[in-house]
């Protein structure tokens, strides 16, 4: 548990944010205390401080609600990394290094805006301290995002699978976020009849704990084997796009494109909310490529000849 401030005057209250051995009953009548307790008594915004003078059950003024911005400039046409040479870029079909060097499982990743201030409180206002209230904002930054790919994703019902969360620790946050937003962002799209939310037949084995620190590929080694598809018709040849709230190094995206890729799924597409950008760090790319290429390269060009038939066949079923 931990305090959060739900008042100008400067009143506490504990924000619901439930343990293992927590009672789940009384974290969610804490839960509800809270939402009521600031929904009646308009609070300071939860990301600027400015005092909130209409009743409200989102904390958070109108300036930082408009504050993020959607990802521009030069980004690459798969992962979706800002890339600070366009001209390189063109040349390169539009590729950032790491992409050129070992492309990824999934067709493309898009976000809608970088992963740091007032995006990053929404999300972690969301996720962490159970505003729901910040749900349908962020659904609707998704699904902008993903109209940026409705021109690349080929005909028929896509289905829309979120990023799964390891049981027990779904169980003690109450819902798994990835999901929550999917939702509030299909209610956005403007052709909902595409798409198919997927809740089941895909799930995370164990808990992978915090990857916070960890180098792309430390985050790809503590991933492997913690997916699996458990059987859908509704993944199985059929083209997913994958849905989380934020992409980091892209580890956990390429890790679910690859474990559904190889259950049967079709092409796989990712879209997030945010996503954290290494802004032309060029050590850090040469860093992950380093990284990476030694041990992944040859594994993947083998699962590759291995493969291939197998995917050209599903493609062209789900084309």
């Amino acid at each position: 548990m931990r305090e959060a401030v739900f008042s100008s005057t400067g009143f506490r209250i504990r924000a619901a944010r439930p343990t293992a051995a927590a009672d789940p009953v009384a974290g969610w009548a804490e839960r509800v205390a809270a939402s009521l307790f600031f929904t009646f008594f308009p609070a300071d915004c939860r990301i600027c401080e400015a005092p909130l003078i209409q009743i409200s059950r989102l904390p958070v003024c109108e300036n930082c609600l408009h504050e993020p911005r959607r990802l521009g400039g030069s980004l690459c046409a798969v992962c979706g990394e800002a890339c600070d040479f366009p001209a390189d870029l063109e040349a390169a079909a539009g590729l950032c290094r790491l992409c050129r060097k070992a492309h990824p499982p999934f067709e493309r990743a898009v976000a809608y805006g970088s992963y740091d201030g007032a995006l990053r409180d929404l999300i972690h206002m969301l996720k962490f301290d159970q505003v729901h209230p910040v749900a349908p904002v962020l659904g609707r930054m998704l699904a902008d995002a993903i109209t940026t790919l409705e021109a690349s994703l080929p005909p028929g019902v896509i289905s829309v699978v979120p990023v799964p969360l390891f049981s027990k620790k779904k169980a003690q946050r109450g819902f798994n976020q990835a999901e929550v937003i999917a939702r509030a962002a299909l209610k956005h799209m403007s052709r909902p009849e595409r798409f198919e939310l997927v809740v089941r037949g895909f799930a995370r084995l164990r808990d992978t704990g915090s990857q916070i620190g960890l180098s792309r590929h430390q985050r790809r080694k503590n991933l492997r084997g913690a997916f699996a598809v458990t059987g859908s018709t509704a993944i199985m040849e059929r083209n997913i796009l994958l849905v989380d709230d934020v992409y980091t190094t892209g580890a956990t995206a390429s890790e679910c494109a690859r474990v559904l890729g190889r259950a049967g799924a079709g092409r796989v597409w990712v879209a997030t909310v945010g996503r954290t950008l290494r802004m032309f760090d060029t050590a850090a790319i040469d860093a992950a490529i380093g990284e990476d290429l030694p041990e992944e390269q040859g594994q993947d060009e083998n699962r590759e000849g291995r493969g291939s038939e197998e995917r050209v066949a599903i493609r062209a079923r789900t084309a």
